[in-house]
């Protein structure tokens, strides 16, 4: 076979990089994957700054994992850097530090510290302007003395990365940047960034992953606080059937693992401030649906997928749906981490599944009075992790002090004995509370789980002619 002759194109970066600024990220899903990289560097503390100074604002990353050497911190700027990602880690393309970075900012410096005896700092720099001036693929190596103020001593002698933002061109674009509406922005910026945080990464910061310390994330002082969106913590949450299914596809095989819950009605939550905290960001109708985690890191918060509309009525029902990077490609992860779609063999195992948990949840919704005596249910108990004493934030919260330093198949997998504990009692004699709700939602969640829904809607047409009284009491 002759050799081909081949030419080489390199991309000009001037445009490239113009393009890569817009792949989809806000600013919430650049921090947390900015994040990401510090998890899968086995950080166990994030401190986030958002500090506020006109055009000289700022937003800095820090963490204390194992940092880079210069090779490594070199390689992790290249688009599409080449390294290999373990099936727990939490990136995958390799553009995750510049293109969040560069979607926020201008300007963007990292500065890291391998954790090897005698290591070195190590600092590098990609700006923007630069490569407008010379449409080259360049970035700088900065010594010690010229390290930007807010990154020069946020390491001091530790391992750990720290990733500045500057030139916040794409979040502060007021004609007047040192006025009040900039101010009040970055503020709420602070804020959508410690919910969001709160929410993606709730089970490593509550100390859920296993083989991980948890993770202590702060936002300009402030600790972020684990957001469970299943509320195991309340008495009166039910936890219906987990399941595996097996996912096989010429993009590769894996398990999902699928956890259904149906939050309590609101009049049986421990306290009004419990179930405001339930609501979640997006309030309590786009909160309900599916929960997709990838390798423990929360992608997508509520919604059906296509799979029914939301409703008033099921707003309770929230389903945990957890994969690891072995299917990114089945789920068609993003780049920003941001979305994901349901492989649609996974689309069918789900849509005959979906109507049963809506039904628990519409009779939970039903339920209009607090009874008179409910017992503790036998959900599973959300694992806490202790809460450290927060440092004193600045009185206007989410802004740093200035003068302060510092195609698949798919079938069944039948669950391990740790995973198939149903929450739903078997009989009416161990209903909490043996109240007729409870009764009701225990037949229905039976009669699903053994395919007999149809039998249990005959069983209820011929009790409502005996005993209309007691089918009353029922719901039915």
């Amino acid at each position: 076979m002759a050799v081909r002759n081949t030419i080489q194109v390199v991309p000009r970066a001037r445009r490239t990089l113009s393009s890569l600024r817009n792949l989809g990220y806000d600013l919430r899903h650049a921090v947390a994957d900015i994040v990401d990289n510090s998890v899968s560097a086995g950080a166990t503390t994030v401190d986030i700054t958002v500090h506020f100074d006109g055009t000289g604002s700022w937003i800095r990353i820090s963490d204390n994992g194992w940092g880079m050497n210069a090779n490594e911190l070199t390689e992790a700027f290249r688009y599409g850097s080449d390294r290999e990602y373990t099936s727990t880690e939490l990136g995958r393309f390799g553009f995750g530090l510049k293109s969040a970075s560069t979607s926020q900012c201008r300007r963007v410096t990292v500065v890291s510290r391998a954790d090897t005896p005698g290591a070195t700092l190590e600092a590098r720099q990609l700006d923007l302007d630069h490569i407008d001036r010379v449409d080259s693929w360049e970035i700088f190596g900065l010594a010690p003395d010229e390290l930007p103020e807010p990154v020069r001593s946020a390491l001091g002698e530790a391992s750990g990365t720290v990733v500045l933002w500057e030139d916040l061109d794409r979040i502060l674009q007021y004609q007047n940047p040192f006025g009040g509406w900039a101010k009040r922005l970055l503020i709420a910026c602070a804020e959508d960034i410690d919910e969001h945080l709160g929410m993606v990464f709730h089970r490593f910061i509550a100390g859920e992953v296993a083989g991980r310390d948890p993770l202590q994330i702060t936002v300009n002082g402030a600790f972020v606080k684990a957001w469970d969106p299943f509320c195991r913590s309340e008495a009166n949450t039910t936890a219906l059937q987990e399941e595996d299914l097996e996912v096989r596809s010429r993009h590769g095989n894996g398990i999902v693992h699928l956890s259904p819950y149906v939050l309590p009605h609101q009049n049986l939550f421990s306290s009004s401030t419990a179930r405001k905290q339930a609501s979640g960001p997006k309030g309590w109708n786009r909160q309900q649906g599916f929960y997709i985690y990838r390798a423990n890191r929360l992608i997508q918060s509520g919604g059906w997928c296509r799979l029914r509309t939301v409703d008033e009525h099921v707003k309770l029902a929230r389903v945990s749906l957890e994969f690891f990077p072995d299917l990114d490609n089945a789920f068609g992860v993003n780049v920003a981490k941001g979305s994901v779609t349901l492989p649609e063999e996974l689309r069918d195992a789900l849509s005959s599944r979906v109507p049963t948990w809506s039904k628990v949840a519409n009779t939970a919704y039903r339920q209009k009075q607090l009874p008179k005596s409910v017992p503790p249910s036998r959900s599973r108990p959300t694992p806490t992790a202790p809460t450290p004493q927060a440092p004193a934030q600045d009185p206007a919260r989410g802004l740093s002090d200035p003068d302060r330093k510092g195609t698949p198949s798919i079938r069944p997998v039948p669950p391990s004995p740790a995973l198939a504990s149903p929450q739903v009692p078997a009989s009416t004699s161990e209903v909490p509370g043996t109240t007729a709700l409870h009764a009701r939602q225990a037949l229905e969640a039976a009669a699903a789980q053994t395919g007999e829904t149809e039998a249990l809607t005959r069983i209820a047409s011929t009790l409502r002619s005996m005993f209309p009284e007691v089918a009353r009491d029922l719901g039915w």
